[in-house]
């Protein structure tokens, strides 16, 4: 608003001098209003405001996390090499074989804090994936707890491995207590990590024979049980079995969660930080075949996989098996085991030159890399 202002002089006054507001009013003059404050147009609050909203947006997408996870291909790591100068696998105590080629575990990534612009940038990029939160982790469940879950799926996976590996190259296994369920008759007597040497007469040499032996029990039965406490000797007590907590299943109820493990006088093992989750187990597997076995089982072949296994040597899906694919072809992979029941996904992620051959067990996958060396045809997706 512009303002209003009275050039003229006062009579009598000094030329160019200005007359106060009393002159001006005796005189017939208009007075002058006192100079008003400038007042900003509706364009300049639109222009005020517009930027605020601007800033105040850029640094919530900039710094304010979003309730996702980026999901994309991780680093990958050949089994029958070394990381960091360290052996993957090693075998201490037993003859194993030199041998060539690769056989390549594939990882995820998975990236939890990410902001607003982050997340779009990495949707953008079509290399990752966005998903939520809260199906990698549980309401409440804090990181170092998934931290430890993972670091434990990795541990398990790793015994399972040597288990499925050894037994299938003739090694005997063990069973133990892997838990116990607090006041059940099982932890009267047992602790968890004893050896399982009978129950109720029947002699135990996998954990199936654990379930057989209660098969024809009932609650209220006593049975014996002999087991072994850590290099104490064999000792047999008599339990009491309760009622099974699950009212489908009639047989008595000990408690205990029996699994198996590789009785060997060797050790083996698997040295590989910052890595978790269980479906490495399929490669960890064939790692320890291959260093056990004379020849090669990849003839010099760039192969790489995934698949959670078994202490019996089933191989399990897996997620994240399309970004899995794509990080094997960049890390020079040709050929990729896959579980059978990710195949569809796996297909329609697969890049150019990557082949697929599909395996549901460790006895599939040693025939179908036998089948390959040999050039002829593979199980495929």
């Amino acid at each position: 608003m512009s303002e209003s202002r009275d050039e003229s002089t006062a009579p009598g006054a000094a030329t160019g001098t200005k007359a106060d507001d009393g002159d001006q009013a005796r005189n017939g003059h208009r007075a002058t209003r006192p100079r008003e404050r400038a007042r900003m147009t509706r364009r300049g609050w639109t222009v005020v405001t517009s930027g605020v909203l601007i800033v105040a947006f850029g640094l919530i997408g900039a710094f304010v996390q979003v309730p996702y996870v980026a999901i994309g291909p991780g680093p990958t790591y050949d089994t029958l090499g070394q990381v960091n100068g360290v052996p993957v696998v090693e075998i201490d105590g037993q003859q194993t074989y030199p041998t060539a080629g690769e056989l390549r575990m594939t990882t995820v990534s998975l990236n939890d804090e990410i902001s607003l612009f982050g997340a779009l940038g990495l949707w953008v990029s079509g290399r990752y994936a966005l998903a939520p939160r809260e199906e990698y982790f549980r309401p409440g469940e804090s990181d170092e707890q998934v931290q430890q879950e993972n670091v434990q799926q990795f541990q398990d996976s790793q015994s399972n491995a040597e288990v499925a590996a050894l037994r299938h190259l003739g090694f005997p296994v063990k069973v133990l207590a892997q838990t116990i369920v607090d006041n059940t008759p099982a932890s009267r007597v047992l602790a968890a990590g004893d050896r399982l040497l009978s129950v109720n007469g029947r002699a135990i040499t996998n954990e199936d024979d654990v379930t057989a032996a209660l098969a024809d029990t009932t609650p209220g039965q006593t049975v014996p049980i002999t087991f072994q406490h850590g290099t104490e000797p064999p000792r047999t007590e008599q339990i009491t079995l309760a009622a099974n907590p699950d009212p489908s299943k009639k047989q008595g109820f000990m408690g205990l969660q029996p699994i198996d493990r590789a009785d060997v006088p060797f050790d083996v093992k698997i040295s590989l930080q910052d890595v978790g989750g269980p479906s490495a187990g399929l490669m960890f597997a064939l790692a320890i075949v291959d260093r056990l076995t004379p020849g090669e089982m990849v003839a010099g072949e760039h192969v790489a996989g995934t698949g959670e296994i078994t202490e019996k040597g089933q191989v399990g899906a897996i997620g994240g098996i399309s970004f899995k694919v794509v990080a094997a072809r960049e890390a020079g992979a040709t050929v990729f085991l896959t579980p059978e029941a990710n195949c569809a996904e796996a297909s329609a992620a697969a890049p150019d030159g990557l082949k697929l051959v599909k395996v549901s067990d460790l006895d599939s996958a040693l025939s179908a890399l036998d089948a390959l060396k040999a050039g002829q045809p593979t199980p495929s997706c």
